[in-house]
C-alpha cells in the first residue's frame, strides 16, 4: 500500500474544496476505499475524511412530497427509517439485501453507488488485462472467466457489471443523487454509472472536487419490491437483481418502473417493457410477453447466457411481489 497523507473536512465547503486536489480520495464508510488501496486499485496520495461533516445524515420528507436522504446516512439506519420502509419498501429491500449487518451499519448510502465493478480480472492480486485498471491493456474477461458478467451496455473494452443493490432500486424509483462542487448537479441514478462506450476506464460521473450530499426520491411507491438472486443468502453479491415501482388500477398497470442489477455496468432499466406494461392486467400472459420486448437486445457472453434467462424471469417475479406490497 502506497503512503499517503490523511484529512478530515469539517464543512461541505472545505470537503469540496479539498477533494478537487489532485489524487485525493474520499473517505465515508470507507468499506471500499480500503479494500481498493490494499490491493492496488486504487493509490491516492491524501484520503479525504468527510464523515465529520454536519447536517448530512438523515432522512426527511420533501415539502412537494417524496423524501431527502443524506450522503452520509449509514445505510442500515436509511433501511429502517419508518418513511423508507412504508413508503419505498424496493429500497429498503435492497438495502437489507446488499450486505451484512455489520457492514451496512458503516456503509454510506452516498458512498454505495460509488463501488466499483465486481470483476475478478479487476480486483486480481496480480495484474491481467483489464482497461478499467490499466487504460489500453484490454479486456481479460471478454474470452475468459465472464460467466458473472454483463449482457447489456457491454463492448469489447469491459465486460464488467456494477454490482451494488440499493444503486438498482434508486434507478427504479427514478432517485436523483444531489451534488456539490463545479457548481453541484442533479444527477439521475439511472445514469450516474458509466457504460464502457463512453469510457472503458472511468466508472461514475462525478468530477474531480464533486461530492454527493443527498438523494432525493420522488412520491410513495409502495406497490415496489427488490428481487435479488444470489448464490447463497447469507452475504453475496447479485447474480441478478430486480427493481420493480408499479402504479396500478385494481389490476391493471398505470405506470411500472423496472430496474435490472448485476447484468451492466449501470442499473438497467427496461424502458421497452415499460412503456409496454401500460394498459396491461397482471396475471395476463402479456407480462411475460412485454418483459421479453427489452431482452432482445441482450448479448450474452461466452459463458453467460444463463443470465438472459434469469433476469427475464426475476423481472416476472418482481412485478409479482411488487404487486402484492401494501
Amino acid at each position: 500500500m502506497r503512503n499517503f497523507s490523511y484529512v478530515q473536512a469539517r464543512s461541505r465547503a472545505e470537503a469540496v474544496e479539498l477533494a478537487g486536489l489532485p489524487d485525493t480520495m474520499v473517505l465515508a464508510g470507507g468499506t471500499e476505499l480500503l479494500n481498493w488501496m490494499r490491493i492496488g486499485i486504487a493509490e491516492p496520495a491524501r484520503v479525504l475524511d468527510i464523515t465529520r461533516i454536519q447536517g448530512m445524515e438523515g432522512v426527511e420528507a420533501l415539502p412537494q412530497g417524496g423524501v431527502r436522504i443524506g450522503a452520509l446516512t449509514k445505510l442500515n439506519d436509511a433501511a429502517q427509517h419508518p418513511l423508507i420502509r412504508e413508503n419505498y419498501p424496493v429500497l429498503s429491500q435492497a438495502i437489507l439485501k446488499s450486505a451484512s449487518a455489520q457492514i451496512r451499519n458503516l456503509a454510506t448510502v452516498g458512498g454505495n453507488p460509488l463501488q466499483r465493478v465486481r470483476c475478478p480480472y479487476f480486483r486480481a492480486d496480480e495484474p491481467t488485462p483489464c482497461n478499467k485498471r490499466v487504460p489500453g491493456s484490454g479486456c481479460a474477461a471478454l474470452h475468459g472467466m465472464n460467466e458473472k458478467h454483463a449482457i447489456f451496455g457491454w463492448t469489447d473494452a469491459c465486460v464488467a457489471v456494477h454490482p451494488a443493490d440499493p444503486p438498482v432500486a434508486l434507478a427504479a424509483l427514478d432517485a436523483v443523487y444531489i451534488t456539490e462542487g463545479g457548481g453541484g448537479r442533479r444527477i439521475p441514478a439511472r445514469s450516474f454509472n458509466v457504460l464502457p462506450g463512453e469510457d472503458p476506464s472511468t466508472h461514475s460521473v462525478l468530477r474531480r472536487g464533486e461530492i454527493i450530499t443527498a438523494i432525493e426520491i420522488g412520491p410513495a411507491a409502495r406497490r415496489s419490491a427488490y428481487l435479488k438472486i444470489r448464490e447463497r443468502e447469507s452475504y453475496e453479491y447479485a447474480t441478478v437483481s430486480a427493481a420493480v415501482a408499479l402504479d396500478l388500477d385494481g389490476d391493471m398497470i398505470n405506470r411500472a418502473r423496472i430496474a435490472l442489477g448485476s447484468v451492466a455496468m449501470r442499473p438497467w432499466r427496461l424502458d421497452a417493457t415499460e412503456h409496454a406494461l401500460v394498459g396491461k392486467r397482471l396475471g395476463s400472459s402479456d407480462i411475460a410477453t412485454s418483459i421479453d420486448i427489452s431482452f432482445r437486445e441482450a448479448r450474452p457472453l461466452s459463458s453467460n447466457a444463463y443470465k438472459i434467462k434469469l433476469a427475464r424471469n426475476a423481472a416476472l417475479r418482481a412485478i409479482e411481489l411488487a404487486a402484492r406490497a401494501s
